[in-house]
């Protein structure tokens, strides 16, 4: 039985192998599949730049920095303080 099954799988391969239709390999890999989007993203640009008049263009902040956030900074760095303290404690 084994000396039938080898046989047998390579004419299986070859059978399936045979059932493609491309006469050349290359055909599918040519560099100008490859390329053609790069040359459309190179292509020139006839439309003018538009303003967009929602953007801002300045450095400044838009608002002042919320006070809820330092709060919050202030609130993280005592619960910090009093978890240190509490694990000096426990070595003790």
């Amino acid at each position: 039985m084994r000396k039938l099954l080898a046989p047998a799988v390579l004419a299986a391969a070859l059978t399936l192998t045979a059932c493609g239709s491309a006469d050349d390999a290359s055909t599918e890999a040519t560099a100008d599949t490859v390329e053609m989007p790069a040359d459309s993203a190179l292509a020139p640009i006839d439309e003018a730049p538009v303003a967009d008049p929602s953007a801002t263009a300045t450095d400044a902040p838009a608002t002042a920095p919320d006070t809820t956030a330092t709060a919050a900074g202030d609130a993280a760095a005592g619960v910090a303080a009093e978890a240190v303290a509490a694990a000096e404690q426990d070595a003790e």
